[in-house]
């Protein structure tokens, strides 16, 4: 398809499919209120703070597809349109939200909010051929940047989200909890934003050390005490031997293997599947 015609698909799913599908349980009925939403979920945050309008000309077509897709599974059922406005609207500052706590710890380990000088360390990170030899690959200083961002703003959309982790005062990477908001191939995936995901990436210093499993087990007592949470899931690529341990440490009964949507074809596609069920970190 051309990329004149999918943004012309665009406007037609949210000018007229979506406000003709409106039912009364919807949260939104007007063409600009769905395009609010689902441009945000593909910006993660208020879309005009990422790209001039209008949207439909100037959005990169990769976050155009997001957001198609996304306006397809709202019109499918398989995505809640009210979690998504609420989402939104969280980023924008038109709700109220459940405060979220600057910090978990225990001992040398914190677990706090992100802030803008862990930047260059992430970014030092994301390039580690090592840290990231189960990933397609490294990522470059400007996307390890906007993952930065989009991990910390999930804080304001969720309540909760990828905590930056401290060992001894210095930043050695991320570990939380995360809702997935694309479609996965795994009982209990099809339905966007409803699975919660068990997640870290740290630097190759801080292996070694049981950070993971230290911080993980912090994430999930804060998930199940303030947030009610008490399902996850995790998964890795079927070779990462070091990331599966973890989760066999925490408890967590492997349920089969799914190929990874937003992996290529390969090596790294197969992924074995963690769950915890409710989520009680073993000791």
């Amino acid at each position: 398809m051309s990329t004149a015609a999918r943004r012309a698909q665009w406007r037609d799913l949210v000018e007229r499919r979506l406000p003709d599908a409106a039912r009364p349980d919807w949260p939104v009925r007007l063409d600009h209120c769905f395009a609010r939403i689902l441009l945000d979920h593909a910006c993660g945050g208020p879309w005009r703070d990422h790209v001039r309008p209008p949207a439909h000309a100037n959005l990169p077509l990769d976050q155009l597809e997001t957001a198609i897709v996304l306006g397809e599974a709202v019109l499918a059922g398989q995505a809640d349109l009210a979690l998504l406005n609420r989402r939104s609207l969280a980023w924008r500052g038109k709700i109220a939200t459940a405060p979220v706590p600057d910090a978990l710890r225990e001992g040398d380990l914190t677990l706090r909010r992100w802030r803008p000088d862990d930047g260059a360390p992430f970014a030092a990170l994301n390039a580690d051929p090592a840290v990231m030899a189960y990933f397609p690959r490294p990522r470059t200083e400007a996307e390890s940047a906007v993952e930065a961002g989009l991990c910390d703003r999930r804080f304001v959309a969720d309540g909760f989200g990828p905590w930056a982790v401290e060992r001894d005062g210095r930043f050695v990477g991320f570990v939380g909890a995360f809702r997935i908001m694309q479609a996965m191939p795994f009982p209990g995936g099809a339905r966007i934003g409803d699975t919660i995901e068990l997640g870290w990436r740290l630097a190759r210093d801080a292996w070694g050390h049981g950070l993971a499993t230290r911080a993980a087990r912090l994430t999930l007592a804060d998930l199940a005490g303030r947030c009610g949470i008490r399902a996850v899931v995790a998964y890795t690529a079927q070779g990462n031997d070091r990331s599966r341990a973890v989760m066999e440490r925490l408890g967590m009964v492997p349920a089969g293997t799914f190929p990874h949507p937003a992996v290529p074809d390969g090596p790294l596609r197969t992924h074995c599947l963690y769950r915890l069920e409710p989520a009680e970190v073993s000791a």
